[in-house]
């Protein structure tokens, strides 16, 4: 067998050229090139986890960025301190003493009036005459009834009394005794009934002269001399009304409601007395909460014996109380209305900084511009002034850093 002669060791005669050298070939080993590979596989990994990881810090540094922009800026101070005595101005609304309809008892035609509006009359001053003549001439029938009843009582009377002498000398039978008794009896029942029908009719003749029920005054007349008038409460004559001691009526916060003591004073304005200040006595509560207003409704007397005050006006009244608990003063910008109640936002602190805490809390004195919290804050507390209205109870917020000290009050 011939043998192939190796080119790598003998050199290519060429025809006429030069000779050329040949390169020897170098084949890598399976183990290489997988370790090759493995180790590119690994550098794609590194830059891919290196890539992944950049992203991953660069969308959270956006996300925080992002949190702390959109965290909404609010300014957070602390609530006023009330005052120990709470003084405040509730509006009363005046009534009279005693207020009454008048109406006719009887019918009939108005016959006469006596007193117009704005008279002042005492207890049982006449009004007005009704005439009423069939009340008249019933009672004429039953006087002429009760005549006849009287004469036939008085005759079986007699009879009976006769017949009960005569029956102890066997000269009338039992029977007919008895039978006279018995009519003599009936005949005094028919009297008796005749009598209460006279006094009816009598009790309603009186009633075709209106008198005044009480000491007071004309503030209503409604009917006029020939009109017809009907018996009942279907259209009054008059309306009077008693004016020398008024009543005055408050709604009294509930948070107050412990202090309403009987027999306490408070001062009492009018608009149409400038300057001058009556005085009221608190006589009585309804003792009870309206659970629509959460109110206690109270009286106040005051005396009106100069006439200078008018039922109906509306007063107002300035109460002084001792506060239950520390109060707190916060503007009425600063109250948050949910359908679960009513809240004050504050800030506290979070994992990741302030947050808003929504607290629930009880009002009392509302003059508008600022509003009493009786009860829900603190004095350690710092109260959202003017709390957007999407705030949200855990949301993340940006205090503004305020100097409300007494450095900055005495500056300004």
């Amino acid at each position: 067998m011939n043998r192939v002669p190796n080119n790598s060791s003998q050199p290519t005669q060429g025809h006429g050229h030069d000779d050329v050298p040949v390169l020897n070939e170098t084949r890598l080993s399976p183990r290489m090139t997988a370790v090759g590979a493995v180790l590119i596989v690994l550098v794609f990994v590194v830059l891919a986890v290196v890539g992944i990881l950049s992203r991953m810090h660069s969308d959270k540094v956006l996300a925080d960025t992002t949190a702390v922009l959109a965290a909404p800026t609010v300014i957070a101070l602390p609530p006023q301190p009330g005052a120990p005595v709470d003084n405040f101005t509730l509006p009363g609304n005046v009534t009279a003493y005693t207020d009454s309809p008048i109406y006719a008892r009887t019918s009939g035609y108005l016959t006469r009036w006596y007193y117009d509006i704005g008279a002042h009359v005492r207890k049982g001053a006449l009004l007005a005459e009704i005439s009423s003549p069939e009340v008249d001439q019933q009672l004429a029938q039953a006087q002429a009834d009760l005549a006849t009843a009287e004469a036939n009582a008085s005759n079986a009377k007699i009879q009976a009394n006769r017949y009960q002498g005569l029956v102890q000398s066997n000269a009338v039978s039992k029977q007919d005794t008895d039978t006279l008794v018995s009519q003599a009896a009936a005949t005094a029942a028919a009297v008796k009934s005749a009598q209460a029908n006279v006094q009816r009719l009598k009790e309603l003749q009186s009633f075709e002269k209106v008198y005044a029920p009480f000491d007071g005054v004309i503030t209503a007349r409604t009917v006029d001399t020939g009109q017809l008038i009907d018996s009942g409460a279907a259209k009054e004559m008059f309306h009077m009304q008693a004016v020398h001691t008024l009543r005055v009526y408050v709604n009294l916060p509930q948070v107050y409601a412990p202090q309403a003591k009987i027999g306490s004073t408070f001062d009492i304005v009018f608009p149409e007395h400038p300057g001058k200040t009556f005085t009221g006595t608190l006589v009585r509560t309804s003792d009870a909460i309206d659970p629509a207003s959460r109110t206690l409704l109270v009286e106040l007397d005051i005396s009106n014996r100069t006439g200078e005050l008018l039922p109906g006006s509306l007063a107002q009244v300035h109460f002084k109380v001792k506060t239950p608990a520390q109060t707190f003063v916060i503007p009425v910008a600063a109250l948050i209305f949910r359908h679960e109640g009513l809240r004050v936002g504050t800030v506290v602190d979070g994992p990741k900084g302030p947050v808003a805490h929504l607290v629930p809390v009880v009002i009392g004195q509302d003059d508008g511009a600022t509003v009493q919290i009786v009860n829900g804050l603190s004095v350690s507390d710092k109260v959202i002034q003017d709390p957007p209205d999407s705030l949200i109870e855990g949301e993340r917020i940006s205090p503004e850093k305020t100097d409300s000290g007494p450095k900055a009050e005495e500056d300004q």
